[in-house]
């Protein structure tokens, strides 16, 4: 993962992002030494957000089929929340 420091960022600006991005799809920015941000092209973005929600719904229908559910109305629902 390439590295931006934030001082690379406020004099090159978009241009070290770029160059961070052409070495690998996500690039960290440190601020005063520390690992603070990370920044990645919104395709990269996009695809880790479908990722994320592939593994929910993965996780939601394994769920399902082994019966870890509940079926209540919202009142229930509510009411079984507050003795949480």
């Amino acid at each position: 993962m390439s590295h931006i420091s934030a001082n690379d960022l406020k004099t090159k600006g978009i241009a070290a992002i770029e160059a961070a991005l052409g070495e690998s799809p996500e690039a960290i920015v440190s601020v005063r030494g520390k690992d603070k941000f990370v920044v990645m092209d919104i395709a990269h973005y996009h695809y880790l957000r479908e990722c994320e929600l592939d593994a929910a719904l993965a996780q939601t229908q394994a769920d399902l089929a082994a019966g870890r559910f509940v079926q209540e109305s919202p009142e229930a629902h509510l009411a079984r929340l507050d003795t949480l």
